[in-house]
């Protein structure tokens, strides 16, 4: 008798184009009721990321954090410093049940991230004491630490790499950022090899934010278009819902550019992994637009996405899968020569975007904090 065939969802099949799938979300129950041990067997999870709007979400939502919140050795401490408990115990558990991943990928994925507070996105001595006292306390070699790419950021990424530490670097939204990143990170692992460091077991990630980037753009053409004549509308027209996935597949151009040649060799011998780019922010706002839309067309070697919960289980039931962030590269040129073309800065609107995202992540974890209190 023959065996019945078994077929892969599309999650799990994201890793046969050389796409790892994460999951964008954190509760504690994910870990007690054995749902991420599934997602894990079923759907080929290869990592998790957590912020403290994802945080907020499970605290002020469920009763999961009752035995800490309501323990009387925690009474006297902090919102901030109980937080740190409650976020601790969760990727820590979820760490331990990515092990497995972690093991049987020799490092590369099975990371679960943990970020620094917000309030540190502009203080870089601060961002250093905070990550190194998450990666210390958290204790566990699969574990990301989380640091925005401000301009303090960056120098941080750079000696906590140096330092042996994981990083996942969040807040990314225009190429050249991304270039900075890079770089960090690749001089930091030049600075622990020149040490005599093991670099061999380092991992980070560049966290590339997408839907932001159109839902930013698109509000601003709507209204070009609206007072437009003809001949300009159908210009503007063309760049609805183009412009974020073409800033990403011209960033991985970039990325393959970077993490090949002497230099990266040099690191790569001694065992270094390179720093893949993770799509962020992969839901999709508009809803005339497909809802996996952000998962189809960045799927690529290489590569990470992290979705939310929704996005997760839509690219599960009809998600398209074919090699796609290397496609129409020239027509990714010209979206983004197009924009420049109407008048609108990228550099304008990613600037904007990365101070809003500080100002978000500081205003979900003030919420954070007064979930924690109330509760």
């Amino acid at each position: 008798m023959t065996a019945p065939v078994t077929t892969r969802n599309p999650v799990a099949q994201l890793s046969d184009y050389g796409q790892s799938p994460w999951l964008d979300y954190i509760r504690r129950d994910l870990m007690t009721s054995g749902e991420l041990r599934h997602l894990i067997e079923e759907d080929g999870l290869r990592g998790m990321t957590s912020n403290p709007a994802i945080f907020e979400k499970s605290i002020a939502s469920s009763s999961d954090y009752a035995d800490l919140l309501n323990d009387p050795q925690y009474a006297s401490l902090s919102a901030k410093a109980i937080y740190e408990q409650i976020a601790i115990r969760d990727v820590r558990d979820a760490a331990d049940v990515m092990r497995s991943v972690y093991d049987d990928t020799d490092a590369y994925d099975g990371y679960v991230s943990l970020e620094v507070a917000p309030t540190l996105a502009h203080d870089t001595q601060g961002t250093l004491e905070e990550a190194r006292l998450l990666w210390q306390t958290v204790n566990r070699p699969n574990v990301m630490i989380k640091v925005p790419a401000t301009p303090e950021g960056i120098p941080a990424i750079r000696q906590l790499i140096s330092e042996g530490i994981n990083v996942n670097v969040t807040l990314l939204f225009a190429q050249s950022a991304y270039e900075q990143v890079a770089e960090a990170y690749i001089a930091g692992l030049e600075t622990r090899a020149a040490a005599g460091g093991d670099i061999s077991l380092i991992a980070s990630v560049a966290s590339f934010f997408i839907s932001r980037i159109d839902s930013k753009i698109d509000a601003l053409l709507s209204e070009r278009i609206k007072a437009s004549q003809d001949g300009e509308k159908s210009k503007l027209e063309s760049l609805l819902g183009k412009v974020a996935i073409a800033n990403a597949r011209l960033t991985y151009q970039a990325y393959l550019r970077i993490f090949s040649g002497a230099r990266w060799e040099a690191l790569a011998a001694k065992g270094a992994q390179p720093q893949r780019l993770l799509w962020a922010s992969t839901s999709t706002k508009n809803p005339a637009y497909r809802d996996v839309l952000y998962v189809e067309e960045l799927i690529g070697r290489d590569t990470v996405n992290t979705m939310p919960p929704a996005t997760f289980d839509a690219f599960r039931d009809h998600g398209q899968l074919r090699n796609a962030i290397i496609e129409d590269i020239d027509g990714a040129h010209t979206t983004m020569k197009t924009l420049s073309d109407v008048g609108i800065s990228m550099d304008a609107i990613t600037a904007q975007l990365l101070d809003e995202g500080v100002k978000l992540f500081d205003d979900a974890f003030t919420k954070l904090l007064l979930a924690t209190n109330r509760k």
